[in-house]
């Protein structure tokens, strides 16, 4: 098996194995799954961090609001009524003003808790330290434990546009930001090794030879817009001063680290 070290850009993500013989169609899709599916898993604790100290998620009219201003609208959080955690809630106020409240009681939190630190274990880049592969099972095993502690604390569920609700469902809208731009749509993901594209179209083996004891660093990245410059000089590889000087005709160019 061929060990790959994944990274996007220069920082480590995850390691993981595959035969020689895989077609790097497959590869790349599997890859791009493992990394958007640790992202998933990231959102879910950072939120699920939330819900534990804060409660469910506001109405998106109530979000932002002040009690004045909600009781002068004659606004009800209905969902609220319903989403009550197991145990009663403790009254702690989002200043943010994107959740109601009504936290869980101690116990429930730590359960919340307890499930969110096991999840980023799983997921955790320290994982390449220990030299242990993540696959696409410990993600979808870590999804299940967070989705699990959730029923626990909430048996009632969530409000449909609570974004834990909505990461579960696959429902989640990721426009328009910071964790949107991070996610690797797989039909456009490219793995790159030694200054080359590892093509779809190819096996592993064509570019890493027969030795299954291989292991390599291989990059991912968005694809990138044939005869676009800046892209070009944005890829993996192209980080030598010469290559930028073609391109821009400049002797000197501020460079942008990926």
């Amino acid at each position: 098996m061929v060990l790959l070290h994944v990274k996007r850009g220069d920082e480590s993500q995850f390691l993981l194995q595959a035969p020689g013989s895989t077609e790097l169609e497959e590869l790349t899709v599997h890859v791009a799954r493992v990394y958007n599916g640790r992202l998933k898993v990231q959102r879910l604790c950072s939120e699920m961090e939330e819900l534990a100290e804060h409660g469910i998620f506001l109405p998106p009219n109530m979000q932002g609001l002040t009690d004045d201003q909600i009781e002068e609208l004659k606004l009800k959080d209905e969902w609220g009524e319903k989403c009550v955690p197991s145990g009663g809630a403790v009254f702690k106020k989002d200043d943010i003003g994107r959740r109601n409240g009504q936290a869980p009681n101690e116990k429930m939190k730590q359960v919340l808790k307890k499930t969110i630190e096991e999840a980023k274990a799983i997921i955790s880049k320290k994982q390449v330290e220990a030299g242990v592969c993540v696959t696409m099972e410990m993600v979808k095993d870590a999804l299940d434990q967070l989705r699990g502690a959730v029923m626990i604390v909430y048996p009632m569920g969530l409000p449909p546009y609570d974004p834990i609700r909505m990461e579960f469902e696959n429902k989640e809208d990721l426009s328009g930001t910071q964790a949107g731009l991070n996610v690797i749509k797989e039909a456009e993901a490219q793995l790159w090794w030694a200054a080359k594209e590892l093509r779809r179209t190819k096996k592993l083996s064509d570019y890493v030879g027969k030795n299954e004891k291989t292991k390599i660093i291989a990059k991912i990245q968005q694809r990138l817009e044939e005869n676009d410059d800046d892209a070009y000089l944005n890829s993996p590889w192209a980080d030598n001063t010469a290559l930028k000087r073609h391109f821009h005709g400049v002797k000197d160019i501020k460079w942008r680290p990926r």
